[in-house]
């Protein structure tokens, strides 16, 4: 975190030195916008400077504590220690917040897809622990999740799942899931005990409202066909599943999770919807990506974004570089940590480059 700080002060100083040139003072909206990058960087280095002068105090009675010879000098020193520790954690602990993503899509409710990659059978099996590894996080987080499309394979895999989740700032805690995550385990399948490598890809999409987001029924061919896998005496009697394409983009939505073909039509839209507002936000902002299949690459094992390592219980966030040893409890929905970590780190470097 503290680099991070660092490159928000050093881009705060040289937003400084932009502003007292004449010729950008002569520029109205130049200036106006400088001002407002300045001051949301002020918010940020102020409060980084104060920590970073009682980082530095405290820094420096540790180092006079260990050359202390005096027991009187020694007790005081561990006194200014002892006090100046918690108040060290604490601003630390607000300067975290301060980075944390101030995005207004973050408050979102999101749509999450989940979809098997390279490594066939094993591929489909870590998609479905991917699915049950982010419903078991917004249950703690006491959102609500629906299932919006699920295709099963044979051995109680995923081809490929489509979850809302609706809670504020769902969109927030889960954008950074968005690309390849691999698995290095023994599949279930395999005789011999050999450690294979299996991917699946993960996209979130922030849900859009109606009024962001207009779809006109001519623009839209709505196929429907019987619904395949668990689903009860309906499933291959009716015809409920649904498919949408939306013809501008070239955009495939299906549902057949629901028992009618209104309710799938209704589930179908709405996941249009979002893949459609984030299609234009990303047109809009220059730092994202303007195609959402950057989101999640090819699925080739070169492109991941972290890897579960089975045989060590390792989790590698490789975009941070952050390893944690507790996979059993990160798989049962316990990712709070990293994703604040995550979240931490890109803003960071968004406000380093205000």
């Amino acid at each position: 975190m503290w680099d991070k700080l660092a490159a928000i002060e050093e881009r705060y100083l040289a937003l400084e030195t932009e502003m007292a040139q004449p010729e950008v003072a002569a520029d109205p909206e130049r200036i106006a916008k400088l001002a407002r990058d300045y001051k949301e960087l002020s918010e940020i280095v102020s409060p980084y400077r104060a920590a970073l002068e009682l980082k530095r105090q405290l820094e420096q009675s540790r180092a006079d504590l260990r050359e202390a010879v005096d027991e009187e000098l020694r007790e005081l020193l561990k006194a200014d220690i002892d006090e100046k520790e918690p108040q060290l954690a604490e601003m630390e602990a607000q300067l975290a917040e301060l980075v944390t993503p101030k995005d207004p899509l973050d408050l979102k409710s999101c749509i999450l897809e989940i979809r098997a990659g390279a490594g066939g059978e094993e591929a489909s099996l870590f998609a479905s622990d991917l699915l049950t590894m982010y419903a078991s996080f917004a249950a703690r987080r006491g959102w609500q999740t629906s299932l919006i499309d699920r295709q099963d394979t044979g051995l109680k895999g995923i081809k490929e799942a489509v979850l809302e989740l609706r809670g504020r700032g769902a969109y927030g805690w889960l954008r950074y899931e968005s690309g390849v995550h691999r698995v290095q385990r023994v599949p279930v399948t395999e005789s011999q005990g050999r450690i294979h490598t299996s991917t699946a890809t993960v996209a979130v999409l922030p849900e859009a409202d109606d009024v962001e987001i207009e779809i006109k029924e001519a623009d839209l061919r709505v196929d429907t066909y019987r619904a395949s896998g668990a689903g009860g005496q309906h499933v291959n009697k009716t015809s409920s599943a649904i498919r949408l394409t939306h013809l501008p983009t070239g955009l495939v939505v299906t549902c057949q999770d629901q028992r009618s073909q209104l309710q799938n039509k209704e589930k179908a839209l709405k996941v249009l919807k979002a893949k459609l507002f984030l299609m234009e936000q990303e047109r809009q902002m220059s730092e994202r990506t303007a195609d959402r299949r950057s989101q999640v690459g090819t699925g080739e094992r070169s492109e991941k974004i972290r890897t579960y390592n089975f045989p060590e219980s390792r989790i590698t966030d490789h975009r941070i570089g952050k390893k944690v040893h507790n996979l059993d409890e990160f798989l049962a929905g316990g990712i709070e940590e990293l994703l604040k970590q995550l979240r931490t780190h890109y803003e960071g470097e968004r406000l380093s480059r205000l």
